[in-house]
């Protein structure tokens, strides 16, 4: 009660002064601006115009009211994103607020959210110290004298000139750099119109099942029907290829995929999007970067395996989040959410999948099966990923994700992989036993930055990405029967391994193209398991899901 007292007390002193209170609200709306004056790479005249018309516009808001307390309350939703935008340059070192950042508040989960804050406290207790106060000693000042209008006239004439000033640059950057737009470059315009297209795609989303409803993919087994068939599709979690020992890792990360027979690794495979909600749907669907908008009115491969004539099964060891991924699980004739049940205080790691798979082999009897498994794999917080058991590079527990920590991040990061390894072919024991026609197709989202150059970026769904959060694993595993019946794949599938490879192009082909699905949707030069698989640039999905050649990245 004491230190409550004193803070009241140190609040109602300081709120006193009007005029303190409303320099100090103009500067901390002023903070993003500066900070992307140092971290955003535009031309001169645009960075300068991100400041000068932003802050005078603000400033000039601030005088609506002799009580700069009440003008900065209803100010809440631009110190709202200036708080956002701080912790996320924290996190990125560069970039405002990104239409993904705004969906993914309504698709994280609160765990996820609780174990990112836990090791990124530093950027959030700055805009706790920052706002916080300066929203509580709004609410004092209601109370005490309003500012003199001399004052508020005063810097209502300067914020009319920064005002003019601001304008001038705009005009000069749209007059002398051809792919300027305010909507693209200018703070908090580019926010708010980030805004309003991820209010605009969650809205889409909610559509989906009237949209998508008459969509068929006219698909049919080429395959005779009593010949037993089982395919797997693994998809994994922020894996990046450059960790994994088979892909020419310095540590031990993978030593049982090392070992084992029948699997082709592809070595030169890039993801189309940096963020789950974007590259699972294209991983489970027909559509890429370049025709993503066609996913509201598609159905999934779960779909396509249906209409073939396969029992279909679903597994996740993530929560469902009100995304496309929910929707394409929900084709499947069964299919579980193991989180869904659990409170966020229970954690369970991608073993138990294992448990619903094997149940599924023994208890389903269709000859032809089809089973995708949503792994949590290496998402951060790495540590809580894996059984401590399976601890095998330590100290592997960071107080912090800092830059300093990198190594014990790594550590953690590595044990992930580990954990991944021994679950991909635990998964490949299980289907070989069966003893039928079967592949196992394994492919991460995404990849992750983990401080790994002087840039200090960290984690994945950035709005700008690295090569980090690109390049992926991507391998597939066929039995012996298989290759017995269908040699030509297999042969396929091994002359391919060295060719480029857009992870979300091919996959859905390559799963379809290997258990003999014919449908219009099937284009054999995206099959890597077809002897007409032809490599095709590599596109990236940006955030206003316009398709970008990787090349232009600058990456």
């Amino acid at each position: 009660m004491k230190h409550s007292s004193k803070i009241s007390a140190l609040l109602r002193k300081g709120t006193c002064n009007q005029k303190l209170l409303f320099v100090l609200c103009v500067i901390s709306l002023a903070l993003p601006n500066v900070f992307l004056f140092f971290t955003e790479r535009m031309p001169l005249v645009a960075s300068v115009c991100n400041v000068v018309l932003p802050v005078s516009a603000m400033w000039l808001a601030m005088t609506a009211s002799r009580r700069p307390g009440k003008a900065y309350l209803f100010m809440f939703p631009f110190v709202f994103f200036a708080a956002f935008q701080i912790v996320l340059l924290h996190l990125f070192g560069n970039s405002v607020i990104a239409v993904d950042m705004f969906l993914n508040l309504v698709t994280t989960n609160a765990m996820e959210v609780n174990e990112l804050l836990a090791n990124i406290r530093y950027a959030v207790v700055l805009v706790i110290v920052v706002y916080v106060p300066l929203m509580l000693g709004s609410v004092y000042s209601l109370y005490h004298a309003p500012l003199e209008e001399s004052f508020r006239q005063l810097n209502r004439k300067c914020a009319l000139a920064g005002c003019g000033a601001g304008v001038a640059l705009l005009a000069w950057c749209y007059a002398e750099h051809e792919g300027y737009r305010a909507e693209d470059d200018l703070y908090p315009l580019n926010v708010m119109y980030n805004a309003g297209l991820a209010a605009e795609r969650n809205m889409r989303v909610g559509n989906y099942f009237e949209t998508s409803r008459d969509f068929t993919f006219f698909a049919k087994s080429s395959r005779d029907s009593s010949a037993a068939e089982i395919h797997v599709l693994l998809i994994g979690e922020t894996a990046r290829s450059e960790n994994f020992g088979i892909y020419g890792y310095e540590r031990n990360t993978t030593p049982m995929l090392e070992a084992e027979d029948g699997l082709v690794v592809f070595s030169d495979v890039m993801s189309q999007s940096n963020t789950t909600h974007k590259s699972v749907p294209m991983i489970m669907s027909a559509v890429s970067a370049e025709d993503f908008n066609d996913i509201y009115y598609q159905k999934s491969v779960i779909t396509a395996f249906k209409e073939a004539g396969y029992s279909t099964a679903f597994y996740s060891n993530q929560r469902p989040n009100r995304s496309f991924i929910d929707f394409f699980a929900q084709e499947a004739h069964e299919y579980k959410f193991v989180r869904e049940d659990l409170t966020d205080e229970v954690n369970v790691s991608d073993e138990v999948l294992l448990g619903l798979l094997s149940d599924y082999l023994k208890r389903d009897k269709s000859r032809k099966k089809f089973i995708v498994l949503h792994t949590y794999g290496s998402h951060f917080d790495y540590c809580e990923r894996y059984p401590s058991c399976m601890a095998y590079f330590k100290p592997d527990r960071a107080e912090q994700a800092t830059a300093e920590n990198r190594g014990i991040l790594l550590n953690a990061y590595d044990n992930t992989i580990r954990a991944t390894d021994e679950f991909i072919c635990r998964v490949i024991e299980m289907v070989e036993a069966e003893g039928v026609q079967s592949t196992v197709t394994y492919l991460s989202d995404h990849g992750e930055d983990i401080y790994d150059d002087e840039r200090n970026l960290f984690l994945h769904a950035s709005p700008l990405p690295s090569m980090h959060q690109l390049r992926v694993p991507f391998m597939v595993w066929t039995s012996a029967e298989y290759d017995r019946c269908y040699p030509e794949k297999r042969f396929a599938l091994m002359e391919n391994a060295s060719m480029p490879v857009s992870s979300n192009l091919a996959v859905f082909h390559t799963v379809i193209d290997m258990a003999g699905i014919e449908t219009p949707y099937l284009r054999e030069s995206r099959a890597l398991s077809s002897e007409s698989y032809k490599s095709e640039p590599r596109m990236y999905l940006d955030d206003h899901n316009r398709s970008v050649p990787i090349a232009e990245l600058e990456l």
